[in-house]
C-alpha cells in the first residue's frame, strides 16, 4: 500500500479510506509469466486513471477516484480463475491484456465495502515466476524498478508497480503525459542491480514508499519510477 510519511494530523488519515481492487487471471493450467503481470498491473493503472469515466467530471468512476484519492492511495491485486474470472469480468471496470497476463481494475471501494464477487477472491497464492529472465528493456522505455533487497510475491509487487506507475505519471509534465498515453503506455519493469538502485534512489525520480501492513518493513522503498522525460540532461 501506498504511503506518503506525513504529520499524524495528517487530514487524509480523517477522510474515509478507499481502496483500487485488481484482479490477476490465473488460470492453473496457464499462469501468467511474473514480469508480464507487474506490467499489465501498472498498465491497467495507468489506462484506469486516463479513462474518461474517471478524468470526466461526470464520468461514472469520477466521484471514487477522488473519494480514493482524498484517503491514502491503497491498491489490492486478487486472482481470479474460470467462472471467478468470469463473474469479475462481468462487474464495471476494465481489462488490460498485456503479453500472458491478464489484468482487471475496477472503481475505488470502500474498505469493508467490496463487491461480493471481488471480496471473495483470494489475495495469496500470486507466486508467478519467469520460465526466462526479462531482457533489458528497449532504449526509451520507461522502466518501473524494483528494490533488489525486498522480496514480494506477484500480487505485493504487482500493487507496488501500480503505485509507481500512478505517481510517475504524476510527476510528468503534461506534454509527456499525453505522449505516453497516446503510445498506450509501454514501460517495463525490472529489478535494479544493487548499484543502480543506490544511484536512482538519489535521482530525485519518483519513489514508492510502503505502509508495511504486509510482506515488507514500514516505510520500506519498492519501486522507482524512471521514465525518460524525468532523467536529468
Amino acid at each position: 500500500m501506498l504511503r506518503v510519511v506525513s504529520a499524524p494530523t495528517d487530514p487524509r488519515d480523517a477522510a474515509p479510506q478507499y481502496v483500487l481492487p485488481l484482479v490477476v487471471r490465473l488460470e492453473r493450467a496457464e499462469p501468467p509469466e511474473r514480469t508480464d503481470a507487474l506490467e499489465a498491473s501498472a498498465r491497467a493503472v495507468l489506462t484506469f486513471l486516463t479513462d474518461p469515466r474517471t478524468t470526466d467530471p461526470a464520468g461514472d468512476w469520477h466521484d471514487a477516484v477522488h473519494a480514493w484519492t482524498d484517503g491514502r492511495i491503497r491498491k489490492v491485486v486478487r486472482r481470479a480463475r474460470g467462472a471467478e474470472w468470469r463473474r469479475a469480468e462481468a462487474l464495471d471496470g476494465l481489462t488490460v491484456r498485456h503479453r500472458s497476463a491478464t489484468v482487471r481494475v475496477f472503481p475505488p471501494v470502500p474498505l469493508d465495502g467490496w463487491p461480493r464477487d471481488l471480496a471473495r477472491l483470494q489475495v495469496g497464492g500470486t507466486d508467478l515466476d519467469d520460465t526466462e529472465p526479462p531482457a533489458a528493456p528497449a532504449a526509451g522505455t520507461p522502466v518501473l524498478w524494483l528494490n533488489p533487497a525486498l522480496t514480494m510475491t506477484a500480487g505485493k509487487a504487482m500493487a507496488q508497480t501500480g503505485h509507481g506507475a500512478q505517481l510517475t505519471y504524476a510527476a510528468l509534465p503534461a506534454a509527456a503525459r499525453e505522449i505516453w498515453a497516446d503510445a498506450g503506455f509501454p514501460l517495463a519493469v525490472r529489478t535494479a542491480s544493487p548499484e543502480r538502485w543506490r544511484h536512482l534512489a538519489g535521482s530525485g525520480l519518483p519513489v514508492v514508499h510502503d505502509a508495511g501492513f504486509t510482506e515488507v518493513a514500514p516505510n520500506s522503498a519498492t519501486v522507482i519510477g524512471d521514465h525518460p522525460a524525468l532523467r536529468l540532461p
